[in-house]
């Protein structure tokens, strides 16, 4: 019966430390690093290099997830949402976090400069401190642009990818990381607007709670009207993607742009639902065109 229970007890354990990371937004980490890198290389495509890169990237998005969650921990605590998460249920210590957070960090740094260059592990630093403590621990709490500006940090796995690729940012890196950017406001709103109580309860000013919820989604309307054109950059005047990825990125783009006017003009749980579905979906197959247009 004790190992039965000790069993159970490391499973929880590691559930609960696993839950710290975010795994579901590091795989979406992933995808982008993965893509850009893919876009990069091209010919001199190294699997070795690649690998050290997607781990590294992994380790730094895991340890931006872990930190985000200790300092988010009294907010997380009043929302239904996230209230059962490991630290404000008390089943992770915050030290033991803290120490958690620390050490991903220091290992996606040495990853990446070891095995990829200083310029990808400075990037994927950057990204983990500016998302703690310039996003989680500054924005988040004092600002309704904290979802813009916070955005930054969210955009910096193409450039990690580029970067470890070239050992260097260039042109289609940026309109990567500017897809992102734009990508991420709409997306995030679109799942705010429907817990608009929950971040009052929480005291965090984002934009549904300052401005209204009519005000967020002619913003969102604006961010995928603006992102469909910096989309089709890759394709002209850039020409690092072919007509594949041109007509995929318009079709993609035109829909994320009828979901989110849809969500403006008949505002409801469903809209906003179906817009933040799309929205993931929408990412994840511009990137996968991106990906195939390369090799086309």
């Amino acid at each position: 019966m004790t190992t039965v229970a000790q069993r159970t007890a490391f499973r929880q354990t590691l559930a609960d430390y696993v839950a710290l990371t975010k795994p579901r937004i590091t795989l979406l980490v992933l995808v982008t690093t993965a893509a850009a890198f893919w876009l990069a290389a091209k010919d001199s495509f190294s699997l070795g290099l690649f690998a050290i890169t997607l781990v590294g990237t992994g380790l730094a998005s895991s340890a931006a997830g872990v930190l985000n969650c200790l300092i988010d921990r009294d907010v997380d605590s009043l929302m239904v949402r996230t209230r059962t998460r490991p630290l404000p249920a008390g089943r992770v210590q915050p030290v033991s976090a803290m120490l958690f957070g620390i050490a991903l960090t220091l290992a996606s740094c040495a990853v990446l400069a070891l095995g990829a260059n200083l310029l990808a592990a400075g990037l994927a630093l950057f990204a983990v401190l500016f998302y703690t403590l310039v996003y989680t621990r500054w924005l988040k709490r004092s600002s309704p642009w904290c979802t813009e500006i916070g955005g930054i940090a969210g955009a910096m796995p193409p450039l990690i990818g580029w970067a470890a690729a070239t050992g260097q940012i260039e042109a289609p890196a940026l309109v990567l990381f500017g897809i992102l950017l734009l990508w991420q406001p709409p997306h995030f709103w679109a799942l705010a607007l429907g817990r608009v109580e929950e971040y009052k309860a929480a005291s965090l000013p984002i934009l549904p709670v300052v401005y209204g919820e009519r005000a967020t989604r002619r913003r969102s309307l604006l961010y995928a009207l603006v992102l469909l054109p910096t989309s089709l950059l890759l394709f002209y005047p850039l020409r690092v993607t072919g007509i594949f990825y041109a007509v995929g990125a318009l079709l993609l783009s035109i829909g994320f742009v009828y979901r989110a006017w849809r969500d403006w003009r008949s505002p409801s749980p469903a809209n906003g639902k179906k817009l933040f579905l799309y929205s993931m979906l929408y990412l994840a197959m511009l990137f996968l065109v991106l990906v195939v247009s390369v090799q086309l």
